[in-house]
């Protein structure tokens, strides 16, 4: 989301236009930077569209890491002096073209961010286009392959989104506790630097971080700050089905992106890819004993089911349970 409002200064500059940059609330953090040290009336004076999606709203009923933001979202626009207006279900349709219209002028007015707030159920929901299938092995079979080969003494912690679900349900399925894993349900980008900070100090356990592509992706960095560390015990496993599966199956930009080449170039010991059952199965065998840290990739097909479930303890519990499994 920072990255976003970068561009969309980059591209007022280039054309003196008003940009648009859409993102969820809970991006706004990620934002807060170059929303007060670049695009406001008091640095560079950006004039920029804010559309944010407003998860968590007072009211209704949401996932845990999105309660608090929901909370605390116009008065974090109030906060950094963006003006704002909500847009519901309930407006009339001028209503909103009113609304938008007066946040489009302000912000061409002043020269400064405004936003629009996006209250669910505004817009329709519609069906994903298509994509045609590059890669048969899905991810929750993959995962259940890891957890396979674990002997029961390893840490793993997993990314926000699907992962974590399907790593929560197969756990459920093999009649296996959680207490091995720490299940990261927000934080976007930040699991491979939990589980960093665990293997620091954990020498003596193996820690396996289980990402996506787009996760990876969103805080890149942290693939040179492990490679720097180089902690033997870490391992760092790549689901990458080229999306953001979990908010809507957008396009990643992983297709452009050699992740594993990336994870090699910023000194990851040992780093291989994979995009089948076969070669999934060979690399899971040798992966306990190779250099550290590791990086595996695996390609992965586009979806999930759709009775797929989500935790059904709070992140407290989840955490009081990792934390007593540590000890």
């Amino acid at each position: 989301e920072g990255g976003a409002i970068g561009i969309a200064a980059g591209y007022h500059l280039a054309t003196g236009k008003v940009p648009a940059v859409y993102m969820q609330n809970s991006g706004l953090g990620n934002a807060i930077n170059p929303l007060t040290s670049l695009a406001d009336k008091e640095v560079y004076s950006i004039p920029t569209l804010l559309i944010i999606g407003w998860r968590g709203e007072p009211g209704f009923k949401d996932e845990p890491q999105h309660i608090k933001q929901g909370r605390i979202t116009p008065a974090l626009l109030q906060v950094l002096e963006i003006p704002y207006v909500v847009v519901s279900p309930e407006m009339e349709a001028h209503t909103v073209t009113r609304e938008i219209a007066s946040m489009v002028g302000l912000a061409r007015a002043e020269s400064r961010p405004a936003a629009i707030v996006i209250c669910g159920g505004v817009f329709e929901a519609y069906a994903a286009a298509e994509r045609p299938v590059q890669h048969p092995l899905t991810r929750e079979e993959a995962i259940e392959m890891i957890i396979g080969i674990l002997t029961g003494r390893e840490i793993v912690v997993s990314t926000t989104g699907k992962i974590s679900r399907e790593l929560y349900e197969s756990r459920k399925r093999r009649g296996e506790g959680t207490q091995n894993d720490f299940l990261t349900v927000g934080s976007m980008g930040h699991a491979s630097q939990i589980a960093l900070g665990i293997a620091q100090q954990k020498k003596d356990r193996q820690v396996y971080c289980l990402d996506g592509d787009g996760a990876t992706l969103m805080h890149l960095g942290a693939l040179a700050t492990v490679g720097w560390v180089k902690p033997g015990n870490f391992r760092h496993i790549v689901l990458n089905n080229l999306a953001h599966e979990s908010v809507g199956g957008q396009p990643s930009a992983a297709a452009a992106v050699d992740i594993a080449g990336v994870a090699k170039s910023c000194g990851y010991a040992s780093v291989l890819t994979v995009e089948n059952k076969e070669d999934l199965a060979e690399a899971l065998r040798t992966l306990p004993g190779v250099p550290g840290p590791a990086f595996l990739e695996i390609k992965v097909a586009l979806g999930s089911r759709k009775d797929l479930g989500r935790p059904k303890e709070t992140p407290q519990e989840n955490k009081k349970g990792f934390m007593d499994y540590l000890q």
